[in-house]
């Protein structure tokens, strides 16, 4: 099972000052004390709803440490890698309409 012990105080921290830097409109549900469960909505340009949660264990690469965050988006039936908070950002940021 999967501890979420990448998701440190600090990188929980991450995506929302990288959300409300990119000026995109989102809340958190502040489950920082239990990572597995953190979820950002954040609302697109488009006003598609995405969600960003820490990616489990197994899908985070030991070369690349602060990649951890992976966003999903229902209407457009995806889900991003596992990047950066401000990476994740980004793509959600420059997700076509």
């Amino acid at each position: 099972m999967a501890t979420f012990a990448h998701a440190t105080p600090e990188h929980c921290a991450q995506p929302g000052r990288a959300l409300t830097a990119a000026c995109l409109d989102w809340t958190s549900n502040d489950r920082q004390d239990d990572p597995q469960l953190l979820t950002h909505t954040v609302t697109d340009p488009h006003g598609r709803t995405w969600q960003v949660s820490p990616a489990a264990n197994f899908r985070i690469s030991a070369s690349s440490p602060g990649q951890i965050w992976q966003a999903s988006c229902a209407a457009l039936m995806t889900r991003a890698p596992v990047l950066s908070a401000r990476l994740v950002t980004e793509h959600i940021k420059d997700a076509p309409a």
